[in-house]
């Protein structure tokens, strides 16, 4: 198990003050990482706070806009200078507009490529040269199941994660010769607060998840827990580029829905 132990890091998660985002740093802080979590919203950072601090867990706070570039790199270093350097880095903070391409403003457009395409770029950027200069560290960008196939609405996410998953081989490449692993998670449809108002039986679209999905459920947040350690622990030391799909093997399923005759 030593092989899994993070005691001794510093993890710092974009967008972990809710949902998703929280239970990859809750996993990370478990497994024995100094915790940090970045957001943007004063009431949502002290929610979060208070649900760690319940679950025996010591997070730092950091409130910045991931898509500033000054912000961030402002904020890193505050961070260093106050936590310690980072270790390990999970790109998670992203949003979505489910608008038809059509009818997307090019401003809608932009804020979803600045959220989930160029803030994980500025937050590699700005932690990459401490982790160079200590011999190695850890970055892992959420990616999406739409970092592979498309879906009505959602234009300007996919493009921004397929161009995540892209740019999380490249970085892999420029930066494994520093001893740094850059890695990707593509979450499938998880269990979340966001999801509950569809999770009920007799809903279309809960339904269709249920039947398409092999493992015929939501995923369980807590279902990222040992990937999520996986990726930022030296068990994947030599992992470098690939994305982990998390989907219960809705990727791997082309065809009928499952129990359809």
């Amino acid at each position: 198990m030593e092989l899994f132990d993070l005691t001794g890091k510093v993890a710092l998660v974009t967008g972990g003050t809710h949902g998703l985002g929280m239970a990859v740093a809750t996993a990370l802080a478990q497994a024995g990482a100094t915790l940090v979590v970045n957001g943007h919203s004063a009431g949502k950072m002290e929610n979060a706070l208070k649900e760690y601090a319940a679950n025996g867990i010591e997070a730092h706070g950091y409130l910045f806009d991931v898509t500033d570039e000054k912000q961030v790199t402002e904020s890193v270093g505050k961070i260093a200078r106050e936590v310690g350097p980072i270790d390990i880095l999970v790109n998670n903070a992203g949003i979505i507009k489910r608008i038809p391409a059509t009818e997307m403003s090019l401003a809608d457009w932009n804020t979803v490529i600045a959220t989930d395409l160029t803030s994980p770029f500025l937050m590699s950027k700005a932690v990459v040269g401490s982790m160079i200069e200590r011999g190695g560290g850890k970055i892992i960008n959420m990616c999406s199941m739409m970092s592979e196939v498309g879906r009505d609405t959602v234009s300007a996410y996919a493009a921004a994660k397929g161009g995540l998953k892209m740019l999380t081989r490249n970085l892999a490449t420029e930066w494994a010769r520093y001893n740094i692993q850059v890695n990707g998670i593509g979450p499938g449809y998880f269990a979340t607060a966001q999801t509950a108002p569809i999770r009920v039986g007799g809903h279309p679209f809960n339904d269709f998840i249920i039947k398409r999905t092999p493992a015929a459920r939501w995923g369980d947040p807590e279902d990222l827990a040992g990937t999520a350690v996986f990726l930022a622990s030296r068990a994947s030391d030599f992992v470098n580029g690939q994305i982990v799909y998390v989907d219960g093997g809705i990727l791997a399923s082309l065809g009928k829905a499952m129990n359809e005759d």
